[in-house]
């Protein structure tokens, strides 16, 4: 297992390519999936042949952004995955219009059974903390559903404020039939308005 970084509960380490059927496993949960697509399953085919793929070019590209495969440290159980990377890598925000090219994107992705654990927050803070304290990351956005309540929360616990609200195009998010399940939400926070305030907590 090569490490990326360690909480007090999680151990955030880099994927391989044989982790395809752990994420597979992930984004069959209806649940979990609710506020991405509509809650459907994804196919194995499109983790192995394009999200697999596509995530493991990132650790080519930067050395310390990417999507890491998050393990609770007290059952070894793989619990899903975080991402701090280029906002710009999205394609949705670039065509929306959402994003600079000085903004890292914070992310994840928790299987149902690790919900209520405080592990989202606990994760995104210490990638928060690596990314303004030691690799130079100068602003860190995040979006939501305004619908994803838990995820809007866990924005504000870390120290993300609201900015703006926007709405996704439906060829974006072709599961959601009406504008009002596609609206959304953006929060950010500078690298010094982090360090005044949030660092030393």
């Amino acid at each position: 297992m090569r490490i990326f970084l360690e909480t007090e509960r999680l151990i955030l380490r880099y994927f391989t390519r044989e982790d395809s059927h752990l994420l597979y496993e992930l984004d069959q949960d209806p649940e979990v999936m609710r506020y991405i697509n509509g809650g459907h399953p994804v196919e194995l085919s499109y983790i192995q042949e394009n999200f697999l793929p596509k995530l493991l070019k990132f650790y080519d590209y930067y050395e310390h952004y990417g999507i890491w495969a998050t393990v609770e440290k007290s059952s070894g159980d793989f619990i899903g995955w975080f991402h701090l990377m280029p906002a710009t890598d999205s394609n949705f925000a670039v065509e929306l219009n959402l994003v600079t090219s000085e903004e890292m994107a914070l992310g994840y992705r928790l299987r149902q059974a690790s919900w209520g654990k405080g592990y989202a927050t606990e994760g995104s803070r210490m990638l928060m903390k690596k990314g303004f304290g030691e690799w130079g990351v100068k602003r860190i956005v995040a979006w939501a559903l305004v619908a994803n309540k838990p995820s809007i929360r866990v924005m504000e616990k870390v120290g993300l404020k609201f900015e703006r609200k926007f709405g996704f195009e439906p060829h974006q998010l072709p599961n959601f039939a009406r504008p009002e399940e596609r609206k959304a939400v953006k929060y950010g926070c500078d690298r010094e308005e982090f360090l005044e305030e949030c660092i030393g907590d």
